[in-house]
C-alpha cells in the first residue's frame, strides 16, 4: 500500500513508520520537526521525509496522490506544551486537520490520533466509569485551564472527522490512545520522567499523584492496533479506545518498578497530583477486540524495561 503519516517522526508515528515498511508498504513521512531536527532514527527508516507546516493550506499540495491509508497523529501534545502556549496548541491541532480533510480524496482511508483526554473531565467529574468505553459523554470541566486545550482540540478534531469525512467520501478511524508509551517519547511523560530521574539518582526522589492510577500501553502494542483498525472495514466510522487494560497500576507502584529497575534507592517524597490530572484512567478495550481481535502483547515490566534501557543507552 501507499501509506502517507504525518507527524511520523514523532513518538509513535515513527514506530508505525517502522512497522508499516517491514511490512513491505511504500511510505512517506511529513513532519515540521518542532521537537527537534532530523535525526538518526528518521533518516534510518529510508523513506522520503516531507518537512511542512501543516497549518500551511498548500503544505501537501505537492504530495503524489493517491494514498491507500492517511495516518494523521501530527499534534501539538505534552502537558508542558500544552500549559506554556494553549493558544498554539489550538491553533496547530485544528488548523492542521482540517487543511487535510480538504485535500484528501475520496476513498482515501484515515486513521485521526485522538485521547482518552477527551472524557477526562468527566471521569474526574465522577459522571464517567472506568474501565472506560466509547460511549460515554465528552466533558471538559474547565474550558479557562491551559492544560484542557489539548482536549478541546483533540475533541475539535472527532467532531471535525465525524461530520465532514461521510460528506466528502472519506472512510476514517478515530482512535483514542491511552497512555501509550515506550522509546523516544521525550521527556514530558510519567514514565521517561520518573526513569531520566531514577538515572540522575534523585534523592529525595519527588513522586507526584502517587496513589492515582493508569493502564499503561507499550508503543508496539498501540501501533498494532491501529494496523488492525486500519485493515478492518468494520471499523469504519468508528470511534475506538486503544490501549491496555491489562495492568493498571497506581503511579507509586510504577515508580517502585521504575527505581528497581534502575537500581536506585532512594528516599520518596510524596507530593500531590498536578493540578487537573485524572486520578484514574483504563479503558474498555471491548469494541476493540471485537473489531480487530487485538490483545495487548507487551508486559508492563518488560515494556518499562526496555523503554528505561533506551534513556539510559542514549544518555537521554
Amino acid at each position: 500500500m501507499r501509506v502517507l503519516v504525518l507527524g511520523g517522526a514523532g513518538f509513535i508515528g515513527l514506530h508505525l513508520t517502522r512497522r508499516l515498511v517491514a511490512e513491505g508498504n511504500e511510505v512517506t513521512i511529513v513532519d515540521d520537526f518542532s521537537r527537534g531536527h532530523t535525526d538518526h532514527d528518521v533518516t534510518a527508516l529510508g523513506v522520503p521525509v516531507v518537512h511542512a507546516d501543516l497549518t500551511d493550506p498548500a503544505a501537501l499540495r505537492d504530495l503524489p496522490r493517491p494514498w491507500d491509508q492517511i495516518y494523521m497523529l501530527a499534534a501539538v501534545v505534552g502537558v508542558r506544551n500544552v500549559e506554556s502556549d494553549p493558544a498554539r496548541v489550538i491553533r496547530t491541532n485544528a488548523l492542521s486537520l482540517l487543511h487535510l480533510l480538504d485535500w484528501m480524496r475520496p476513498g482515501e482511508r484515515l486513521f485521526f490520533a485522538s485521547t482518552s483526554e477527551v472524557y477526562a473531565g468527566g471521569v474526574s467529574a465522577g459522571v464517567v466509569p472506568v474501565p472506560t468505553a466509547e460511549s460515554v459523554p465528552l466533558m471538559i470541566s474547565d474550558i479557562t485551564a491551559p492544560r484542557f486545550a489539548y482536549a478541546a482540540s483533540k475533541l475539535f478534531g472527532e467532531a471535525a472527522v465525524l461530520h465532514t469525512a461521510p460528506a466528502t467520501g472519506i472512510p476514517f478511524v478515530i482512535g483514542r490512545f491511552h497512555n501509550v508509551y515506550g522509546p523516544r517519547m521525550g521527556a514530558d511523560h510519567v514514565i521517561p520522567e520518573l526513569a531520566l530521574r531514577a538515572l540522575r539518582k534523585e534523592d529525595p526522589f519527588k513522586l507526584y499523584g502517587a496513589d492515582q492510577s493508569r493502564a499503561f500501553c507499550h508503543v508496539d502494542d498501540a501501533v498494532e492496533a491501529m494496523i488492525r483498525l486500519m485493515d478492518s472495514d468494520d471499523a469504519i466510522g468508528q470511534i475506538v479506545h486503544i490501549g491496555n487494560d491489562a495492568e493498571e497500576i497506581a503511579i507509586g507502584a510504577l515508580a517502585e518498578l521504575i527505581l528497581r529497575v534502575a537500581g536506585h534507592h532512594p528516599r520518596t517524597d510524596l507530593l500531590p497530583a498536578p493540578r487537573g490530572s485524572v486520578a484514574r484512567r483504563c479503558p474498555d478495550l471491548t469494541l476493540l477486540r471485537k473489531l480487530t481481535g487485538y490483545e495487548p502483547s507487551v508486559p508492563l515490566e518488560a515494556g518499562v524495561r526496555r523503554t528505561f534501557d533506551w534513556y539510559r543507552d542514549r544518555g537521554a
